[in-house]
């Protein structure tokens, strides 16, 4: 492994297809062979050059751009040159052909995806919470996830990260002086105040873990499902929600026999939304595979807006169809997955007409709140709305924002991965375990300092100071090549 490391790497650095400027880039050691091939003469360090690029016969290949980063100024921490031609797939191509085949004497090899940023990680150009952070604002899709990510990038959450560390080091010092030397009459702990420093850096954790829950929601987002019989006004729901006319709506019952997504944005928060078939028997053999998939969908959500025809209220028949839409959800849903009965077409209902009790609301219990912060289960309040006029929408809007946990953090959010969240919580536990082992004292100091021991390792694993290699090939094979 630290043999392939070594030898040097290139790759096409910009996204496939066709574009004005594309970028080869070439890191390794002592690649001058490679400039040398390519370019025809030294270049000045970090200063562009415009020049052609020359093929093995001394014809150009293209003309641009080239810019000689040297070890340890550059992103990776080794050499790096940066070559900017026209963007074609044609003329990048042949450029990454010309560069293997000049450094064939070094072993120049093409790179394997993320490995640039790896080498950066591993040359200390950046912590993995860095890195990671890297992906995370190519692949951003709001641009609150954006800035998030740039936080990150900037090393605001590894900052956050390394105060608890320091913390948390010197509480290990305090108890594991008081192990070196227990014949001492002072009593290290209590005069250093070691169960004050305890408590402020439970409270430190909790802040950090608030800003990283919001950070990996700006980054995740939440999978809502729009479920309901048909003719409920799913699909002119999420047209709604989305403000374009995505799925097709019309007065005939089962229109949509297909999932139809969207992604969409409120605050910044991406809500992956889902319109699923209306929820039926039929006899209809396509009609019951967009209902199986419909189910299979709401299965996998993170909460289900069950959407009810305000228009038919009153029908015995489509209320008792909907009990049995909802008997089959309290089935199919954990506990913790919020549903809000949601009522439309208010737009066609006379105003002041009283909102219809939902069939399950009144028997079934709430269930426990749901550790995103929001409600879970049929806790929530319906909301009476019409989509095709947008009334209600705004307060639809910031019921899914409650149920998805969003609260901007006045310090700034930076964005965080369900691995950061978990190894916080870990450190959460294991302090939660030393502050009762701490009020035992001498009986327990040794387990005391290992559980210290423990939290400090959770919290090295997010800036990567203590990670398993296997977790670095799995963060790293999934950046795109070339970067």
């Amino acid at each position: 492994m630290l043999a392939r490391l070594d030898a040097p790497i290139a790759a096409i650095a910009t996204a496939p297809g066709r574009g004005a400027v594309g970028i080869v880039r070439v890191s390794g050691k002592n690649i001058q062979p490679v400039i040398a091939a390519l370019c025809g003469r030294p270049l000045k360090p970090r200063e562009a050059t415009y020049l052609p690029f020359r093929a093995a016969d001394g014809s150009a290949i293209d003309q641009g751009l080239a810019i000689h980063f040297p070890a340890p100024h550059s992103y990776t921490g080794e050499d790096v040159l940066e070559l900017q031609a026209h963007g074609g797939p044609v003329v990048l191509q042949l450029l990454l052909a010309r560069c293997l085949e000049a450094g064939a004497g070094m072993a120049l090899r093409v790179a394997e995806p993320g490995e640039f940023t790896q080498r950066a990680f591993l040359n200390g150009k950046l912590d993995l919470a860095q890195a990671e952070a890297v992906a995370d604002l190519i692949d951003a899709s709001t641009e609150a996830a954006a800035r998030s990510a740039t936080r990150s990038l900037a090393g605001e959450f590894s900052a956050e990260i390394h105060t608890l560390r320091d913390a948390l080091v010197n509480l290990r010092m305090l108890v594991e002086a008081t192990l070196d030397f227990p014949e001492e009459e002072i009593d290290f702990l209590q005069k250093a105040d070691a169960v004050g420093q305890l408590q402020r850096l439970q409270d430190n954790l909790a802040r950090v873990l608030d800003r990283a829950r919001q950070g990996a929601l700006l980054r995740e987002g939440i999978q809502v499902v729009i479920a309901g019989q048909p003719n409920a006004g799913k699909s002119s729901l999420l047209n709604a929600l989305a403000g374009a006319e995505l799925a097709i709506v019309t007065p005939v019952p089962g229109t949509t026999r297909d999932i139809v997504r969207q992604t969409i944005q409120i605050e910044g928060v991406p809500l992956h939304v889902i319109d699923t078939a209306g929820l039926r028997d039929s006899v209809d053999q396509v009609e019951q595979i967009g209902i199986e998939r419909a189910w299979g969908q709401i299965e996998k959500a993170d909460a289900v807006l069950f959407l009810h025809d305000l228009t038919r209220a009153g029908e015995a028949a489509y209320q008792a169809a909907d009990a049995g839409i909802a008997a089959i959800l309290r089935d199919k849903l954990a506990g913790d997955v919020p549903v809000v009965d949601v009522w439309n077409k208010a737009d066609v209902v006379p105003d002041g007409a009283p909102l219809p009790t939902s069939p399950q609301r009144g028997e079934e219990p709430e269930f426990p709140p749901s550790p995103s912060g929001g409600g879970s289960g049929w806790g929530h309040a319906p909301v009476t709305l019409s989509a095709k006029t947008g009334a209600g929408l705004a307060a639809l809007r910031t019921r899914l924002l409650e149920i998805a946990g969003w609260h901007a953090a006045p310090e700034g959010v930076f964005i965080a991965r369900e691995r950061h969240l978990q190894a916080l919580r870990r450190v959460d536990a294991h302090l939660m375990e030393a502050a009762a082992l701490l009020a035992l004292q001498a009986q327990s100091l040794d387990l005391l300092a290992e559980e210290l021991r423990l939290a400090q390792n959770a919290l090295s694993e997010i800036t990567g100071e203590f990670t398993a290699d296997d977790l670095l090939g799995v963060i790293f094979s999934r950046f795109c090549i070339g970067k």
